[in-house]
């Protein structure tokens, strides 16, 4: 069968295994069927998640011009201890930015390729942990809005790491911690002005289980500007990669914009 459409990050289900999606404007794909048959991916340009204009991604799936200008796109996205919108103050639009910052988040500890802290939305619980590839996750404490989240994980980036070792996580490599013991060691590490919201009987530790059958011994990452065609066995998919038998690995969603034929 032939699909094709624009690529989005893989829409997933919280079951046991993650089941992932593929949507497309007209079609979708449940990646985890799949498994274990030859799929062909053919790069046929590019298209902006923001303008839609056939105009080379730049980053996040948005071309240059609305990286720059879209609000969804703001450097507090990835830095979230610069969120203003609990000041009033407007970095490209209030109105979208109070939206997305004065809402419930959770930070976190999760196991991905070791014990790492972030930051989510209370709504992208546990997607975001699944994006990431997480085995288990623990919220340290759930805030009113995105400064308080930021400035907790700035201060536990002191003491874990704050991003995915994604090669580790993709390799199957023996992650070691338990988030429970770990989590109640935090209480005098964030910042005063969150410690109302740490509660010491929160303790619910999500668990993931994914659809591999081959873990990839030496990691080959397909890059689609580099290389418009690939065919290859499916044998798994983690966070948000596809795994092949040859152990190229396809990072969906660093390709987000990028306009794909898949056949299988």
């Amino acid at each position: 069968m032939q699909y094709e459409g624009v690529l989005t990050k893989m829409q997933t289900e919280f079951e046991k295994p993650i089941q992932y999606y593929l949507i497309f404007d007209n079609s979708f794909l449940n990646v985890n069927q799949l498994l274990n048959k030859e799929v062909e991916i053919t790069f046929k340009g590019h298209q902006c998640l923001n303008c839609s204009k056939r105009k080379k991604i730049y980053r996040q799936g948005f071309c240059y011009d609305c990286f720059y200008s879209s609000p969804a796109v703001g450097d507090w996205i990835m830095r979230p201890e610069l969120s203003t919108a609990h000041l009033g103050i407007q970095d490209r639009d209030l109105a979208y930015e109070e939206r997305v910052q004065l809402q419930p988040h959770i930070v976190y500890l999760a196991l991905s390729g070791g014990m790492k802290v972030g930051v989510t939305r209370k709504t992208q619980v546990p997607t975001r942990w699944i994006d990431q590839g997480a085995s288990e996750a623990i919220a340290i404490v759930e805030v009113p809005n995105r400064y308080l989240a930021g400035i907790t994980e700035v201060a536990l980036k002191n003491y874990y790491a704050d991003k995915t070792n994604w090669k580790r996580m993709l390799q199957e490599m023996a992650t070691v911690g338990n988030l429970i013991e770990e989590r109640l060691k935090l209480e005098n590490l964030i910042p005063e002005e969150v410690r109302e919201y740490f509660h010491l009987d929160k303790n619910d530790v999500y668990t993931m289980e994914y659809m591999v059958i081959q873990y990839p011994k030496k990691i080959n990452s397909l890059n689609l500007d580099t290389k418009s065609y690939f065919k290859g066995k499916l044998m798994g998919v983690k966070g948000q990669y596809l795994i092949f038998e040859d152990g190229t690995v396809f990072n969906v969603r660093s390709h987000e914009g990028y306009v794909v034929e898949i056949n299988v």
